[in-house]
């Protein structure tokens, strides 16, 4: 499992609210249902996303994604989403789903470019009222390297 404290630390450092808790990070990890992808440099997390899946459902959820202040704007939030797009395809997904703070200029941006359609607004969706927007974006079948063999 990984460094709890660590990711705790980088919840902090990222997100002003509506954070994961040390418990609710053990939580995800320990059902089976969440897979976390993390970028350590020198020693420190430096992000960190967290992949969700729902037993009997083709949808997988982004659930959070954060990068250290000082490793943003850097290309390390696309190779994060990238990874975790490939790892809902090898568990059988075929969508990809998450939420994006309306005041979020640069993740909207991000998914935006990376392919994904805003498809709604929730009012009210963050303890500090700020609404969501819904993203989400199709996944292409996994190639398995044997799709342009004769």
């Amino acid at each position: 499992m990984p460094d709890l404290a660590a990711l705790v630390d980088l919840e902090q450092r990222c997100f002003p609210g509506d954070r994961i808790s040390r418990r609710g990070f053990r939580h995800m990890l320990t059902r089976g249902n969440a897979h976390l992808l993390v970028v350590d440099e020198a020693g420190q997390m430096v992000a960190c996303l967290v992949l969700l899946f729902r037993r009997g459902s083709s949808v997988a959820r982004l659930y959070s994604i954060a990068v250290h202040p000082r490793r943003r704007g850097t290309g390390l939030a696309a190779r994060l989403v990238h990874a975790a797009e490939r790892e809902a395809r090898r568990r059988g997904a075929g969508e990809m789903r998450l939420e994006v703070r309306a005041d979020n200029q640069p993740s909207q941006k991000l998914f935006s470019r990376l392919g994904y359609a805003c498809v709604a607004r929730s009012g009210g969706y963050y303890s500090d009222g700020t609404a969501a927007l819904r993203f989400r974006r199709r996944l292409e079948a996994l190639n398995d390297g044997c799709a342009n063999v004769p």
